[in-house]
C-alpha cells in the first residue's frame, strides 16, 4: 500500500467490494469481510473486487464462524493477504505462504501478539479497547501498541482502536506502529454497506456514546464488543444476563439480506444492520468505536484516505521542525 491506512473488515458485509476498492485505489489497503459469505459467493466477491481495483486487498475471517472452505477459496484465488481474528490461525500460515499470501492477525493483548509472531504471521493488528465491533482485550491503544511493537519487532504492527483522523495516524506512527486500521471512520462513507439510520446515528454520536458490552451476543456468545448507546442499549446495558436467558426464543426485530439471502434478525443478534436491513434498526447492534466523537460528516472513502495520510505527514513534519529549532 502507498499510504499506511487499512480499512477494517466490518461484518458481516459492511466492508464490501466498493469500500475495499475505494480505499485501495486511494493508496490504502482494504479488507473484505467474509464472515457469512458462502465459498462460491466469496469467490465472486473477490473477482468482482478485482474489477473495481487493480491494487492488492485482503479477506478477513472471524475464526469463531465456519471458515475452512472460504480460506481455501482465498488461497486458490491467491489474494494478497488473509486476515484473521478471534482464534488460532497458525494452521493456515504455511499453505498461505506457499501461495504467496501474507497473514495478518488481530490481537488485543501482548501475549496474543507474541504467540502470533511465533506462529509466523506477517503483520499484527494491535486492537485497543477503544475499538468498535468485537474487542479482544482490555488495554488502550496508546499503551498496547508500543508494548506489542517492542515485543514482536521486526514484525509489522498496525494500530487499531480510537483512530479516526490524521492526528491518530501520526500518533500511531510515533508509537512505533507501521500503520493504522480504521473501521468506524469508514462506516461514515457512501461506500460502506451500513444502513442509513446506522450512519446517521454514528454522525451524531460523541466519544461517550458507545458502550463496551456483551449485550449483542445472540449468535456469538461471550464476545465483548463496543456499540453505540441507543435507547435499547440503555434499557438493557446492566441486564445482560437477563437478556441472554431467553436464548433461541428471542423475538424477531427485523430482517436483512446478506449475500442475496434473506435472514431474520433476532433481538440481541450480533448482526449490525446493513443497507438492506428492515425493522427496528435502533435496537440492532450499531457497532462503533470511541472515534465516533471525531466523525461529523459523511465523506468518500478515498478522501478520508488521502486527507488522513497527508495530514499525518504534515503533522509529523511540523513536529520535527519544532524539535530541531534552536
Amino acid at each position: 500500500m502507498a499510504v499506511p491506512i487499512v480499512a477494517a473488515p466490518m461484518g458481516p458485509d459492511l466492508t464490501g467490494p466498493e469500500l475495499v476498492a475505494a480505499v485501495c485505489n486511494a493508496g490504502g489497503f482494504g479488507i473484505l469481510q467474509a464472515q457469512l459469505c458462502p465459498p462460491d459467493s466469496l469467490r465472486q466477491q473477490i473477482q468482482y473486487t478485482r474489477t473495481l481495483t487493480s491494487r492488492p486487498f485482503g479477506v478477513n475471517f472471524v475464526l469463531h464462524f465456519p471458515h475452512d472452505a472460504g480460506v481455501q477459496v482465498c488461497i486458490e484465488e491467491r489474494i494478497s493477504a488473509l486476515s484473521f481474528f478471534w482464534g488460532d490461525a497458525s494452521r493456515f500460515i504455511q499453505p498461505a505462504h506457499a501461495a504467496g499470501i501474507k497473514i495478518i492477525h488481530q490481537v488485543g493483548s501482548l501475549d496474543a501478539a507474541v504467540r502470533a509472531k511465533q506462529a509466523g504471521v506477517d503483520a499484527i493488528i494491535a486492537q485497543g479497547v477503544e475499538a468498535g465491533g468485537h474487542v479482544a482485550g482490555q488495554v488502550s491503544t496508546m499503551v498496547l501498541v508500543p508494548r506489542i511493537v517492542d515485543a514482536v519487532a521486526p514484525t509489522l504492527v498496525l494500530a487499531a482502536g480510537g483512530i479516526g483522523d490524521a492526528r491518530g495516524l501520526a500518533a500511531a506512527l510515533c508509537l512505533g506502529a507501521d500503520g493504522v486500521v480504521m473501521g468506524t471512520r469508514f462506516l461514515a462513507t457512501p461506500e460502506a454497506n451500513a444502513h442509513a439510520a446506522y450512519k446517521a446515528r454514528l454522525l451524531s454520536a460523541t466519544e461517550e456514546d458507545t458502550e463496551y458490552t456483551v449485550l449483542f451476543s445472540n449468535g456469538w456468545p461471550d464476545a465483548p464488543h463496543r456499540a453505540l448507546r441507543t435507547r435499547f442499549v440503555n434499557e438493557w446495558i446492566r441486564r445482560e444476563d437477563e437478556a441472554h436467558s431467553i436464548g433461541a426464543d428471542e423475538p424477531l426485530i427485523g430482517h436483512t439480506i446478506i449475500d442475496g439471502a434473506e435472514m431474520p434478525v433476532q433481538r440481541f443478534a450480533s448482526l449490525p444492520p446493513n443497507r438492506d436491513a428492515t425493522g427496528d434498526i435502533e435496537s440492532m447492534s450499531l457497532l462503533a468505536g470511541q472515534s465516533a466523537g471525531l466523525i461529523r460528516e459523511m465523506r468518500p472513502a478515498a478522501e478520508i484516505v488521502r486527507e488522513t495520510a497527508q495530514g499525518a505527514e504534515r503533522l509529523i513534519r511540523e513536529l520535527s521542525r519544532s524539535f530541531t529549532r534552536e
